[in-house]
């Protein structure tokens, strides 16, 4: 209600043409944090706003923003660093927080990101306020297990993740593949949500030439990209062996690593000849995409991999395992390359053929920049706002079918 307005007299501040929600979104990662979880999260959150929502936002104070004061948008809770990753951090259990916040500006709908401690607080001070709430599957936790010498610890894994997920009223993933896994493990109430790409930041019009040649990239030359977190969980092993194959065919190839990680040094030592340009943000990081070619994706253990979207929209060809956002995009041999999963065999063999076939190269990345104009923000926002909408008309029959005073309570982790 606006100031100066009598009581009895509501004025909306929008047109009623939907509903306006206020959702309250929980996550341990978000911008200035660079990953994919971050950045699909903070288009959601301004997608959500441009339709008129209010969206608040809870997570972790970052080491960089120990005087930074709560907003009505954004409330800041305590963390620590996160082992391998000092530069983020994990939220703590902050259920009597979230219960005293939520009571005096109560959301109609509660959508937890992450199944941290934070994440967990946050599904019981819900299910304590009795508020809808809702989930996303954005990290495959049990399957990065393997990759740090740990596998034993999958099935436990994937069972803590099972349990946090069916508490919700609704768990979304990116794809129709993922779905059907999650729902093969137990998971209910599964939704898909797809994710989108922001084609006007990443464009083939943001080419540099001038960036290729600081690489070492003549006009003849082609140059194989890769971008994303540099950590064991990301397959890197199958990288160093496509670094050896192509620069054994044609040692003027320019092999790109953009971003950061564990896994780094390692890799520079493996791979002498090649440049690595650390972490890159914005027209910077677009910039990178569209003055490659190809660009190689062997990860195995992606929800969706934004990497692959935005290396589409940027014109590039990509080679990827054939699942997550690969499967969903990728029409094989028009738009890109896709092999059996864990086929680094067929990934090499492809890798290279098309690293020999420059014109090949280009019609698929004029083909995949075709694909990604189609997978907009907007038609995602609106599958997103579609399923809170369906999870808040569900809780209000819920709670008129089950009175407060007789509403088992919910045990979990973290209640505190």
């Amino acid at each position: 209600m606006r100031q100066g307005i009598e009581p009895s007299i509501q004025v909306d501040d929008y047109p009623a043409a939907r509903q306006s929600l206020r959702v309250a979104v929980v996550t341990e990662t978000y911008p200035p944090e660079v990953n994919g979880v971050a950045a699909t999260i903070a288009s959601f959150v301004h997608g959500l706003r441009g339709r008129n929502h209010v969206v608040q936002v809870v997570r972790p104070r970052q080491s960089t923003e120990a005087g930074a004061a709560d907003s009505d948008h954004q409330v800041l809770t305590a963390g620590v660093p996160i082992p391998r990753y000092p530069h983020l951090k994990m939220g703590l259990p902050a259920k009597r927080a979230l219960v005293n916040l939520w009571k005096l500006r109560r959301p109609d709908v509660v959508h937890v990101v992450t199944e941290g401690p934070l994440g967990w607080s946050a599904v019981q001070a819900a299910a304590t306020l009795r508020l809808p709430v809702c989930s996303d599957f954005r990290t495959n936790f049990h399957s990065y297990s393997r990759h740090y010498g740990i596998g034993w610890l999958q099935r436990p894994i994937l069972a803590y993740l099972r349990k946090f997920h069916n508490r919700t009223q609704a768990t979304m993933v990116p794809t129709e593949s993922l779905r059907q896994q999650l729902r093969a493990a137990g998971f209910n109430d599964v939704h898909v949500v797809a994710r989108g790409v922001d084609t006007t930041l990443f464009s083939p019009a943001r080419r540099s030439e001038a960036m290729r040649r600081e690489w070492g990239a003549g006009p003849g030359t082609s140059a194989v990209m890769h971008v994303g977190r540099l950590a064991s969980e990301k397959n890197l092993g199958v990288l160093v062996s496509a670094y050896d194959a192509l620069r054994a065919r044609d040692p003027s190839l320019v092999f790109v690593f953009v971003g950061d990680g564990p896994a780094r040094g390692e890799l520079q030592a493996r791979c002498p000849g090649a440049v690595f340009a650390g972490m890159r943000k914005g027209v910077d990081l677009a910039a990178h995409y569209a003055s490659g070619d190809i660009f190689l994706f062997p990860s195995t253990t992606e929800t969706f991999g934004n990497v692959t979207a935005e290396a589409m929209a940027s014109g590039l060809a990509v080679v990827a395992y054939d699942y997550a956002a690969a499967n969903a995009l990728i029409d094989n041999g028009t738009s890109g390359v896709v092999v059996p999963l864990d086929d680094e065999r067929a990934f090499l063999q492809r890798a290279s053929a098309l690293a020999r076939d420059p014109l090949v190269a280009a019609r698929m990345g004029t083909e995949a920049r075709r694909v990604a104009e189609a997978h907009s923000w907007d038609l995602v926002v609106e599958q997103l706002e579609a399923v809170l909408l369906q999870v808040m008309r569900e809780a209000a029959l819920r709670r008129e079918a089950t009175p407060a005073a007789t509403e088992p309570a919910i045990p979990m982790p973290f209640d505190y």
